[in-house]
């Protein structure tokens, strides 16, 4: 038996974020009046004077679950152009996936190197290259909280690095964004203006490439932490900093 877990969340413009989707529903009999027009009949020609349902949706790349690039972070990485999510290579999105379970930890807390280590030692897992990690803080849940972009608990750059170190290519996090949440970090930088406090895990992609999926669901329907695998393709939108992805975790009994 396989279960497919859905990772993602849906597009929509009730998701209390930064960058809102947008979507305008046309009827079935806007659509007969649309394909009227195009095709040179009338709109009773239709049957009941219905056609095609369509949706026009304004959108933000970096909207609902989506993949971040190299791109997004900087216009370098690693010394060369940093590339974009239409030149990722397909081999990164679909691996082994590893959940680690911050859910107990508090909006706004910032997870440490000792952290995943401690969790890792928990759950008896050893990371290996190319595992998709997935940082589990429940923000999902409150997904249509009007302070939902700042509910989450984010990742260090110092965290971000070691993961790197250990061969990831792909993180993944339940929370609007990796990093604390703005609001925390515009805080912290008016307190003491310094490198190294805003998007700070982000800037990790100037020198080490990697990618990052925002906004993930469901992490805590994953029976177990390890053992299954993560499929996270993201859509091809040409020269784009991110892509739109529906994430599916993929058990096996």
């Amino acid at each position: 038996m396989m279960k497919l877990i859905d990772l993602s969340v849906p597009i929509s413009p009730r998701i209390q974020e930064p960058l809102p989707a947008k979507i305008e529903y046309s009827s079935h009999e806007a659509g007969a009046l649309q394909a009227a027009t195009i095709l040179g009949l009338k709109q009773e020609d239709f049957p009941e004077s219905k056609a095609w349902a369509t949706e026009t949706v304004t959108l933000n790349t970096h909207a609902g679950t989506h993949i971040d690039a190299p791109w997004h972070y900087w216009p370098t990485s690693e010394g060369k152009q940093a590339r974009t999510i239409d030149e990722m290579p397909l081999e990164w999105f679909y691996s082994d996936g590893v959940v680690l379970d911050f859910s107990t930890k508090p909006p706004g807390y910032e997870i440490t190197t000792d952290d995943l280590k401690a969790e890792l030692q928990r759950i008896n897992y050893t990371l290996k290259p190319f595992d998709i990690v997935l940082i589990r803080s429940d923000a999902d849940k409150r997904l249509y909280n009007e302070h939902y972009a700042f509910l989450h608990a984010g990742v260090s750059a110092e965290a971000t690095l070691w993961l790197l170190d250990q061969g990831i290519k792909v993180v993944g996090t339940d929370g609007w964004g990796w990093d604390i949440p703005l609001n925390l970090q515009a805080e912290a930088y008016k307190k003491q203006p310094k490198e190294g406090v805003l998007w700070a895990a982000h800037y990790v992609g100037k020198d080490r490439e990697y990618c990052q999926i925002e906004k993930l669901a469901n992490l805590d329907q994953i029976p177990k932490p390890f053992g299954f695998k993560v499929s996270c393709f993201p859509i091809k939108v040409e020269k784009a900093s991110a892509g739109w992805a529906r994430p599916v975790a993929i058990v096996e009994d």
